[in-house]
């Protein structure tokens, strides 16, 4: 009985008959499309890091030099520049060696340590845990990316012989480092067009992750191909017939995914091993882009085509620059065929995406291919969405977003193609027009009607936003955008919006309790406020006054810091503050009470929220009663001038048009209804709980009169807790 094969067996199998690298088998295969002098500078790079490694080791007990050639070998394979191919070399001696980036700029040039420095992490001691350290350590990366996207390609270059060499690591490690590529890497490979390296880091890390799986999957699709060939010869030869017939030449391949994205497929469609191989794929590289319309029609001619199932790629580049014409044809037996045709330039460029063609210096070809073209613009989106991000932890959840995008194209009204993801809003539109339509959109037109902001947009649709200077974005407008720019640029309002709200809050709060010692703000010295926020570690005197807005902070202790230094505090009571129902997000009213102008309050300071207003009686509140550093003196401001929300409860007779006589008595006195809950009781009785706009205790009076004198209702309770 032969023995079950283990994880690290299987895995030794697959990299076993890696070849090992020498420095000469390296330059060897870089002289065949680089200049002498650059192969003698990748020399004497490998040089420089076979010293400063020299003491070190790899897992495997092997040099750890041979980990640096390994990567820049793979570099070499994709014909990289000497400079990133040195990089390769160099990547890791700063981060593990006492090699500096100052050092590597001298010995070498700006650019290479650049891209040394790009792809080092950052010191993990700095950090509270791991996560926090990777996030910040990717989000440097990215950041050197916007000034040199070779960053990213030597980072891919390292992770894929990481990848290769994983059996030498303990099984936890192991996981963590595939599960990060699943989840980062493999999907920036695909968003910059490298769709080889994509593919061999997806299955590297499906093999470590889901080995059983893997190794069913891989031997289901041996036996798969095997008993497809003759459908497989049939379509081919037919396609090649008949393209002869027509004079074009093309190369015809058949075409497999790769097993993580047929197990991915079978997850998510839910679909069996046979469902998914139930479709034949053939690629057709043809010359030019005239030929790739041509064999479209060729194709079409010899098998019918599905409805709905053309995508024209070349007209409309993906996001990532793949450019492709994709069709599905009903083949012999019913069978469905898909059929990918393209240019050779652009089955190169849909291989190796940024890396295909490498412009040497951006400055040589301002254009440069499509695929650089599209990546530069990615980049400068994430350079925007870091600076709005709060920490490196949003800054990875807003880069999760943006690179799992299944697209949708829509146009502007000058006739401008926007691919945005699938589900995308015309919030997220406006956002990404440009930053500051987004920020004053109020509306949208889809075609030449208007629809609501959240409207989800398809594919074919033109889209209009129209904006006002006083619009700004709504907290709401969270709940429905899907790109990581709409989300980040809303956060960033919002959260400026609450800073300056919780600041003015503040100056209000802290100028009262200094009231109570005879003292004012204006009256403070220069000298005494920075003496106070350099004893509370801030930044300015701005940030005390936001943390005393939000609750982070005692108005009372800093009065008293400010006025008397630490002696009498809590011995002078200072006067109510004023609460006029306009104060944003930093003055919030008890959902539990629903406190109304007239009705005697207080206030709990809520750390992080700021003053959360209830009613004096409120049962909620009852336990917080002992926190007494957390209460505070409130009253309503005489001249407030806006609606608050109140619950009632009307007990009514079943009787047609009972609803719609009491919406009408409410109506009737200036009020609107924003929500109603009804609960039949009996045949007889039915309970009516309304959520109602009121200006104060009056008005409220005033309804509950109104609705006293309608004849079906039995009677009316106002809602608390």
């Amino acid at each position: 009985m032969n023995a079950k094969p283990t994880v690290d067996s299987e895995l030794e199998l697959i990299h076993d008959a890696e070849p090992k690298i020498t420095i000469d088998d390296l330059c060897f295969a870089a002289a065949n499309y680089l200049e002498d002098r650059q192969v003698k500078d990748i020399r004497r790079a490998y040089h420089f890091a076979d010293q400063a490694h020299q003491e070190q080791k790899r897992r495997s007990g092997e040099p750890y030099i041979t980990h640096p050639l390994a990567v820049a070998h793979v570099l070499v394979m994709m014909h990289m520049d000497h400079e990133c191919i040195m990089a390769g070399l160099l990547h890791d001696v700063i981060e593990d060696t006492e090699a500096s980036r100052e050092v590597l700029a001298a010995e070498f040039s700006e650019e290479v340590a650049l891209l040394v420095d790009g792809v080092s992490k950052l010191a993990k001691a700095t950090f509270e845990t791991k996560q926090h350290a990777q996030a910040e350590s990717l989000r440097k990366m990215l950041l050197a990316m916007s000034e040199d996207i070779r960053v990213i390609i030597v980072k891919l270059a390292d992770r894929l012989h990481n990848m290769r060499t994983l059996r030498h690591l303990g099984p936890e490690k192991r996981r963590r480092i595939a599960e990060e590529t699943l989840d980062i890497y493999a999907p920036i490979a695909q968003r910059l067009g490298m769709n080889l390296m994509r593919c061999e880091l997806e299955d590297l890390g499906f093999h470590v992750l889901y080995p059983l799986r893997y190794r069913v999957l891989a031997n289901e699709v041996r036996k798969a191909r095997g008993n497809r060939k003759e459908i497989v010869g049939q379509i081919t030869e037919a396609t090649i017939n008949r393209m002869e017939q027509e004079g074009l030449t093309a190369d015809v391949q058949g075409r497999e995914k790769n097993l993580y994205s047929l197990y991915r497929k079978m997850v998510d469609k839910k679909l069996s091993f046979s469902e998914v191989l139930d479709v034949y794929a053939f690629r057709i590289v043809v010359d030019d882009v005239d030929s790739c319309y041509r064999m479209l029609g060729v194709v079409h001619n010899l098998y019918k085509p599905l409805q709905n199932k053309f995508k024209d790629y070349i007209a409309i580049p993906k996001a990532n620059g793949y450019q492709s014409l994709h069709t599905v044809l009903f083949g012999p037996y019913g069978m469905p065929v898909e059929i990918q045709i393209r240019s050779r330039d652009m089955d190169q460029m849909a291989e190796a995406g940024v890396a295909a063609h490498w412009l040497y210096k951006a400055g040589e070809n301002e254009g440069g291919n499509l695929a650089h073209r599209l990546a530069r613009q990615w980049l400068q989106g994430l350079l925007e969405v870091q600076k709005n991000s709060g920490d490196s932890i949003e800054f990875l959840e807003n880069l999760r977003i943006d690179l799992f995008p299944e697209e949708i194209y829509v146009f502007t009204p000058a006739g401008k193609i926007m691919a945005l993801p699938k589900g995308a809003t015309a919030v997220d539109f406006a956002y990404a027009v440009h930053t500051d339509v987004g920020n004053h959109c109020v509306a949208a037109k889809v075609g030449w009607h208007l629809v609501p902001l959240s409207t989800p947009l398809e594919t074919g649709q033109s889209v209009e936003i129209i904006t006002t200077s006083s619009s700004h974005p709504n907290a709401t407008w969270l709940n429905f955008v899907t790109t990581a720019k709409a989300r980040t640029n809303i956060r960033h309002y919002l959260k400026q919006l609450r800073n300056d709200e919780a600041a003015l809050l503040g100056r209000h709060m802290l100028a009262k309790n200094l009231q109570a010692f005879s003292s004012s703000i204006d009256a403070l010295s220069e000298q005494k406020m920075a003496e106070i926020v350099a004893e509370f570690e801030l930044e300015d005197f701005n940030q005390l006054l936001e943390g005393i807005g939000l609750g982070d902070r005692s108005a009372l202790l800093v009065a008293q810091k400010l006025v008397n230094g630490d002696d009498n505090l809590g011995e002078v009571a200072p006067q109510a503050l004023l609460i006029a129902g306009t104060e944003g997000m930093v003055v919030n009213f008890g959902r539990c009470c629903h406190p109304i102008p007239g009705d005697p309050i207080h206030g709990f300071i809520s750390a992080g929220r700021g003053i959360v207003v209830h009613q004096d009686n409120c049962k909620t509140t009852m336990s917080l009663r002992d926190q007494s550093d957390k209460w505070l003196d409130v009253a309503w401001a005489a001249d407030i001038n806006r609606e608050f929300s109140v619950e009632i409860l009307v007990h009514v007779k079943n009787e047609r048009g009972a609803l719609a006589t009491i919406a009408a008595a409410v109506s009737e006195n200036n009020s609107n209804i924003d929500n109603v809950i009804v609960d039949e009781r009996d045949s007889e009785y039915s309970d009516l709980r309304l959520t109602i706009g009121v200006l104060n205790r009056k008005h409220l009076a005033n309804i509950i009169r109104r609705l006293r004198r309608v004849q079906m209702v039995e009677r009316i309770t106002r809602l608390k807790q």
